[in-house]
């Protein structure tokens, strides 16, 4: 059976993954899964540049599909931030209740209008071929007034998708699957990696 590693140690990312790419035939696999250790420096300026890079540096090790994904936050009212440093935001080993109260505080006062914002993700795929493959997606919403929900990770408690009135931490793991950013990017790659016959 054919192997797809997935640049990440992210069990929360891996289940998500997992669940939308089980009805392809191939096995999913975490890079620590694999074995795989590599120190990867993600100087990109954009999702699009960290996710091939990612994608190219655990794809030196293994003959196998490798995929990666980089993804964040983007605050319009902030200047689009965190954005591409929404992971390092005040710090990799901050709790992200510290960094969604800061968020909030930052927002104090804002009315729900300017506080439009959206998950990004850009997942590239690097072929045993050399080839680089490379989607983009996204999910709108804003930033609430409190963090609600418990069923996401990350910046999920503090936003809100209009449609369901309620945080992405507080969807069924289906209904993010179905909406999120990462959930439309894996569909995406699906497709391309289907066109190449995988």
């Amino acid at each position: 059976m054919r192997r797809i590693i997935f640049a990440t140690g992210n069990e929360g990312k891996m289940r998500e993954i997992r669940e939308i790419l089980a009805d392809m035939d191939v096995e999913v696999i975490s890079m620590k899964e694999a074995g795989i250790s590599a120190d990867i420096d993600e100087n990109g300026e954009t999702f699009e540049e960290n996710a091939a890079i990612k994608a190219k540096a655990v794809a030196a090790y293994t003959d196998d599909i490798v995929l990666a994904d980089d993804s964040g936050l983007e605050i319009d009212y902030l200047n689009k931030e965190p954005g591409v440093y929404s992971a390092r935001y005040m710090g990799e080993d901050t709790p992200y209740e510290i960094k969604n109260q800061a968020l909030l505080d930052r927002l104090a006062g804002v009315p729900k209008e300017q506080r439009t914002a959206r998950f990004v993700c850009a997942i590239a795929a690097a072929l045993p071929d050399g080839q680089m493959l490379i989607t983009r997606e996204t999910i709108e919403g804003y930033i609430g007034d409190a963090p609600a929900g418990a069923n996401g990770f990350g910046y999920d408690p503090i936003f809100y998708v209009e449609e369901y009135q309620c945080s992405t931490a507080e969807l069924s793991e289906q209904q993010k699957n179905e909406i999120s950013h990462r959930g439309k990017a894996l569909r995406a790659m699906k497709a391309l990696l289907h066109g190449y016959g995988i």
